[in-house]
């Protein structure tokens, strides 16, 4: 080997062990170059072989990770697209198409043919054929599927007859809410328009009620007094309060608001909420809708364990869980329901409540956007993070709290209470949910961190997603490089089995991608340069043009 690789001997003994473990790792040197590229650090592997021409090759899939602590790419990617999706909808001008396309010939004869055999289905039920029901079932089932694959969207009628009567609920408001203006909602979505030439919408903050006292850290000053218990069910029931309140605003205002919403913690730990709101509300229409909204679980009482040290047991013979002493079995869920006459819980939001127009193309606007995101890339234990004792020791009380409360009517929870919750198998742990809502690291706050209504920007994910494609497929295009897509029919898509000896070191496949990656940026580039011409007389280079 030439000395140029190779270092010699006196400069390999004058290198210290010390001195050698403070250099960087191979692995870290290609994250960072992954990172700086834009590609995913860890994704997973795919055989694709192609149909016409019977080749095989593995393709790295980006893991799709939203926290940049997994997977920095990929999380800017997706926060990219969020800012994207929020900007497209919060200032629309023009109301988006959502009508439906007419039923096809092949639908509406699918559907028949499904009605026929329903009504077979419930003949074999009632005459006792359990066998030939199985099979109409299975048939039934496979219709089901080519409905959905002929673009039918909706839930079909179950096959099924209802066994028992659902339980209903008073929908008659509570004395101690003030009441609502209600009007009939129309279907327009985009806000109302002023000068002829102003188009405001709305940025809204909503909060949870108070629990105590806190310090500026979000610890309390009295832990002791703290109202621990209700902080916890208000994060669980959270998102279900936030949706009354969205049908409550719809119905005072007398349009189809739409939303782009973002739910992160305080630093007491209490979710709250930011929403990009279309269109201009009054601000006391905001706090009187805040103030009316509240939301009431009709859940059996949860105020007192019943089970701690000794948990029940699982019955093989009834297949559900008894009592560890007495072997009764203990009340299913459908009984406990049966007997509630009062909410366990009601939920309702603080006294503070921020509300400001925002005008569409302006600073302001672009900053909001960029508010309404900031933390979308960071886990909830990121963004509350306990840096001294007494705020790990709030957290820890919280989470305690949080333990014993339950989630969903199939939380394994329940069963501290003598409740056997619905769906629980001989596997079910009583007391060890895995839902989100107890875990150390989320407190309480939802899985679903982005709230976008259905009419927001007219656009899904995927559909914003293939827009940046297709503009950058055009901007190449004008340039002579052709980008074309394969036909789907054409490929076939395996995930590998991770003993699969065929399959490239991810370490590989990375360093591809960033040779990929390098090659695509020189060639976007190009087609930016050739597309800028003399200054000020180029095309709009931007995938999602800013409002004017």
């Amino acid at each position: 080997m030439s000395s140029a690789t190779t270092p010699p001997p006196a400069e390999i003994s004058e290198t210290t062990r010390a001195a050698r473990m403070r250099l960087p790792l191979a692995a870290d040197v290609i994250k960072a170059t992954a990172e700086k590229y834009g590609v995913c650090v860890r994704p997973f592997t795919m055989e694709v072989g192609d149909r016409d021409t019977g080749e095989l090759r593995y393709v790295p899939v980006p893991c799709g990770s939203t926290v940049e602590s997994v997977c920095l790419s990929c999380a800017k990617k997706a926060k990219a697209l969020r800012q994207v999706q929020c900007r497209e909808g919060w200032h629309l001008t023009e109301e988006p198409d959502f009508t439906p396309a007419p039923p096809s010939e092949d639908q509406t004869e699918l559907l028949t043919l499904r009605a026929d055999l329903v009504e077979a289905y419930r003949h074999t039920v009632e005459i006792g054929d359990h066998v030939e029901a199985d099979e109409l079932r299975e048939e039934i089932s496979s219709v089901d599927t080519e409905l959905r694959q002929l673009g039918m969207r909706g839930r079909l009628p179950s096959i099924d007859l209802p066994t028992k009567k659902a339980v209903k609920r008073s929908t008659k408001r509570r004395q101690d809410a003030p009441n609502l203006p209600t009007r009939k909602v129309s279907k327009a979505t985009v806000g109302r328009e002023y000068a002829g030439k102003f188009r405001p919408s709305m940025f809204i903050t909503l909060t949870c009620d108070t629990y105590g006292r806190v310090r500026d850290d979000g610890a309390p000053v009295d832990p002791s007094s703290y109202d621990y218990r209700r902080a916890a069910r208000d994060a669980v029931h959270f998102s279900a309060l936030v949706d009354r309140w969205w049908q409550n605003l719809r119905r005072v205002v007398g349009w189809d608001a739409q939303y782009f919403a973002t739910v992160e913690p305080q630093k007491r730990a209490a979710p709250h909420l930011h929403t990009a709101v279309r269109g201009s509300i009054a601000h006391e229409t905001v706090r009187m809708v805040t103030a009316a909204t509240y939301h009431q679980v009709w859940w059996p009482n949860h105020d007192e364990l019943i089970y701690g040290d000794r948990l029940p047991l699982w019955d093989m013979r009834t297949s559900s869980f008894v009592d560890p002493e007495t072997r009764e079995p203990l009340t299913s869920w459908e009984d406990a329901v049966d007997q509630v006459e009062n909410p366990a819980h009601v939920v309702t939001f603080g006294q503070q409540v921020h509300s400001k127009g925002i005008l569409g193309g302006t600073e302001e606007s672009g900053r909001h956007i960029g508010y309404l995101t900031k933390y979308l890339t960071k886990s909830t234990g990121e963004v509350v993070e306990a840096s001294s004792a007494r705020q790990r020791d709030h957290h820890d009380r919280l989470h305690a709290e949080l333990s014993i409360t339950p989630c969903s009517p199939r939380c394994a929870v329940w069963l501290l209470y003598g409740i056997v919750p619905k769906g629980v198998t001989s596997r079910t742990t009583p007391g060890h949910c895995k839902g989100r809502a107890h875990r150390r690291s989320t407190l309480g706050l939802p899985g679903r961190r982005v709230l976008v209504s259905r009419k927001w920007s007219g656009k899904t994910l995927v559909d914003h997603k293939a827009d940046r494609k297709a503009f950058v497929r055009q901007a190449l295009a004008v340039v002579g490089i052709e980008k074309p897509e394969p036909e789907p029919s054409r490929l076939m898509w395996r995930k590998v089995e991770s003993n699969d000896p065929q399959v490239p070191p991810r370490a590989h496949l990375v360093m591809r991608a960033i040779a990929e990656r390098i090659t695509w940026k020189a060639e976007y580039d190009r087609a930016l340069l050739a597309a800028a011409g003399p200054p000020g007389d180029g095309p709009e280079t931007s995938a999602t043009p800013q409002a004017a």
